[in-house]
């Protein structure tokens, strides 16, 4: 399959925004803090001369500072912005809030504590005032826990939160229901177990993506290796977490040398000079940044739903030689608003081995310099690159990185792959996946995990599916440890439904701020009925349909690239979407709104009836409603008189 044969979503190429109309943000505007002296970057900006072939590990001696040159024009800004910008980076007010007796912090506080990892919720079921509490979110590049970690979290979700652990579709832990009084002693608790919560939420690089497969292969080791090493290089540097939470001591482990010196190289204006943020600033990204880097064929972490997709191409030996690169993914919308969208991440070419970390920062702070930051709709990366079209945003990520993009490497067709079940790793252990509903982890299932993690010091991953894999499992161990977690129902695969192996859902009600309706609570159900219907019509049990489900259109779950998306948008109420693909390489597209959860048969029953008579061989679900077409659909449904008996 060619590099450049992923299907685009429609409408998505659209201009939404002339060159003209992006922000236009003045330089001492943004980067002066009534909390911090400004950062000495020049506030014109001089435009450095490069050739495509100049070399990265040769500094230019120009110190540029923006590139290209931009306009003192100065724009509207969110009120975000100028939270950040008066926080004397990411501390004020967050620092004093803290400190008072109040379970809740302010708007300001709100906004910075998640660059800290966490949001401020409440249980919005109760009446008679709000309970407020916080959920934290951690950073696990590639998904991996340490023993001593996984042990932690555990812990502390007895302790200080819900009783209940929650995997993520990052890859990462959710640990609801904190008290504010309980933050730094379970901010602490993580830090020096091994872990941290910085930058898992806020406008910075977020957890990065990898397979969860523990596989001792030099492209899957490889594919690891750079998520650590570019989590490194967009990790803050201001020390704001620490002095937050540990009274400033230091937990960070030793960086690599070549993180470190891609991060301090300035020889193509990427950097704020003389700034504890040289990467960031002190107004850091327009909105989140979400980075997944894989191997050829294996799409388990939704590779172009990122604002960078990452790929490994090796030779014909096996040898990592570089990467494909991608960009322009990202799934939130608003509901009656056609100009915000999902979209798929595109090609934007190929870079050598050495120079990943390079050509990745160029793209950070191409985002940085010019995605909006007025509002916060149209921050993503995506807009910016919808707006500008692809080989005007190349060229200006090129001036950043001192080089030209290679043209992408042809790939093999993509493949999602679960890693459900016993799979040896390639070094004479195994490693166990395990499917988890929604992620949530409690009751037995909670205690047998730990106990078996904890008798077997081993280490876990968590999947971009939101389940768990066990690791550097010994062959003799294997059927104590099958049986003891099969009667806590963490079953081998040939025994979860199939329709559940690939379903996944957003938490939603009741801590959600942003839930319309529910989903992990009403996915279950939900998929049953999906079950049954499948029956009816005569479909077999092996047979699947990607489903996800969301409490609202922000896209946590990546609805937008099922076969069959359900989108809150009202009381028990989905906007139906169709068309992914069991890969998750095309984008569905909304098929109907305000379809109430007891009306679902309605809709889904003539669709699955209709894609069991009339499929073509080996065609998906998805692959089905997109070669129909929505009108004649929409006609199956109006004129269904049921199955025949």
């Amino acid at each position: 399959m060619s590099s450049s044969s992923f299907r685009s979503p429609a409408g998505a190429a659209a201009t939404l925004f002339s060159a003209d109309q992006k922000i236009r943000l003045g330089r001492l505007d943004v980067l002066r803090s009534s909390h911090s002296a400004f950062l000495g970057r020049n506030p014109r900006g001089v435009v450095p001369v490069h050739s495509s072939s100049s070399s990265l590990s040769t500094p230019s001696p120009i110190q540029a500072v923006s590139t290209p040159a931009k306009s003192e024009t100065t724009t509207k800004r969110s009120k975000v912005e100028i939270i950040k910008e008066k926080s004397n980076f990411i501390r004020y007010p967050l620092n004093e809030e803290l400190l008072t007796d109040a379970p809740n912090v302010n708007e300001s506080a709100v906004q910075l504590i998640k660059f800290h990892g966490s949001y401020q919720q409440y249980n919005r079921e109760e009446r008679g005032g709000r309970s407020y509490s916080f959920m934290l979110r951690t950073k696990n590049p590639s998904g991996k826990v340490p023993n001593q970690l996984y042990l932690t979290m555990d812990d502390l979700a007895d302790e200080f939160g819900i009783g209940t652990l929650r995997l993520t579709t990052r890859q990462t832990f959710q640990l609801h229901g904190v008290l504010k009084q309980n933050l730094k002693t379970v901010m602490s608790s993580i830090i020096k177990n091994m872990g941290s919560t910085l930058g898992a939420c806020g406008d910075l690089n977020r957890n990065v993506l990898a397979p969860a497969a523990p596989y001792v292969k030099k492209d899957y080791l490889f594919a690891q290796e750079t998520a650590d090493n570019i989590a490194a290089l967009l990790s803050p540097q201001s020390g704001f977490y620490y002095d937050m939470w540990v009274d400033g001591e230091q937990f960070m482990t030793a960086e690599p040398p070549e993180v470190v010196k891609a991060r301090n190289d300035n020889s193509h204006g990427t950097n704020f000079v003389d700034s504890p943020e040289p990467i960031y600033g002190t107004q850091f990204l327009p909105r989140k940044f979400k980075v997944a880097v894989t191997v050829p064929t294996d799409n388990s972490v939704d590779l172009l739903t990122n604002d960078i997709g990452v790929v490994v191409v090796s030779d014909e030996n096996g040898e990592p030689q570089g990467f494909n690169l991608y960009v322009g993914g990202g799934m939130g919308r608003t509901h009656r608003m056609e100009s915000t969208f999902a979209r798929l991440a595109e090609p934007l070419g190929y870079v050598p081995k050495e120079d990943i970390l390079y050509a990745v920062k160029a793209i950070v702070v191409t985002q940085r310099e010019h995605g909006r930051r007025d509002d916060r709709k149209y921050s993503r990366m995506k807009y910016l690159i919808s707006s500008w079209g692809i080989e005007k945003f190349k060229d200006v990520v090129e001036q950043y990185y001192g080089k030209k993009f290679e043209p992408s490497r042809d790939l093999p067709e993509w493949e999602f792959k679960s890693y459900l079940g016993w799979h040896e790793q390639g070094d004479g252990a195994w490693f166990c996946g395990l499917h988890v509903d929604s992620g949530r982890v409690g009751g037995i299932m909670k205690k047998t995990l730990r106990e078996v993690i904890e008798k077997y010091k081993i280490d876990v991953r968590i999947t971009p599916n939101q389940n768990i894999v066990l690791c550097d499992i010994k062959t003799e161990w294997k059927r104590s440890i099958t049986t003891v977690l099969a009667q806590a129902g963490l079953l081998q695969p040939e025994f979860v439904d199939p329709l559940n192996q690939t379903a996944m859902a957003c938490p939603a009600f009741p801590l959600c701020p942003l839930a319309i309706t529910e989903a992990e609570r009403g996915i279950p159900s939900i998929l049953k009925r999906v079950r049954a219907l499948f029956e009816k019509v005569g479909l077999e049990y092996d047979e699947s349909v990607v489903i996800r489900v969301t409490g609202c259109p922000n896209g946590c779950a990546r609805p937008y690239m099922a076969e069959l998306g359900l989108v809150g948008d009202g009381p028990n109420s989905y906007q139906v979407w169709l068309g992914g693909t069991p890969n998750q390489t095309q984008i569905a597209r909304s098929f109907m709104d305000k379809v109430k959860v007891h009306d679902l048969e309605k809709v889904f029953e003539p669709l699955f009836y209709h894609w069991k008579v009339e499929r073509q061989t080996k065609e998906s679900f998805g692959e089905f409603t997109t070669r129909m077409g929505f009108e004649k659909l929409k006609e199956l449904i109006d004129t269904y008189k049921g199955a025949p008996q």
